[in-house]
């Protein structure tokens, strides 16, 4: 029995490791293909690429927390106690970089009232 079960495993962990790789050759070919690498002059848009970028390495990261950490096992509570300060980290990194936009625009401002004599 428990030989069995270690043949699932491995079968389990080598499907988890195919899958990952052919997540990540998919983003290369995009991005390879989005930047015009793979045929001249042809480009993707970036408000296409980027998001079906972004969605693939969050699915990765999705996939490897929830098969590889066993995440998937936990109760509903655990999940949630990793879950929601993950969401909120990245509300934060959202939100740093809109305050930084932000500081960098008025100091733009700022120096472009410097050089024309305006105080």
């Amino acid at each position: 029995m428990e030989h069995t079960d270690i043949n699932h495993a491995k079968k389990v962990v080598f499907k988890g490791l195919i899958l990952l790789g052919v997540i990540t050759i998919v983003e290369v070919l995009i991005a390879l293909f989005g930047n015009g690498h793979l045929i001249d002059g042809v480009t993707l848009p970036k408000w296409i690429m980027y998001p079906v970028m972004i969605g693939l390495s969050l699915y990765k990261a999705y996939f490897i927390v929830y098969e590889f950490m066993h995440m998937k096992y936990e109760i509903q509570g655990l999940r949630m106690s990793v879950l929601l300060p993950m969401l909120l980290l990245v509300w934060a990194v959202i939100a740093f970089f809109n305050e930084g936009n932000n500081w960098k625009h008025n100091r733009q401002v700022v120096q472009d009232r410097n050089q024309i004599g305006i105080e």
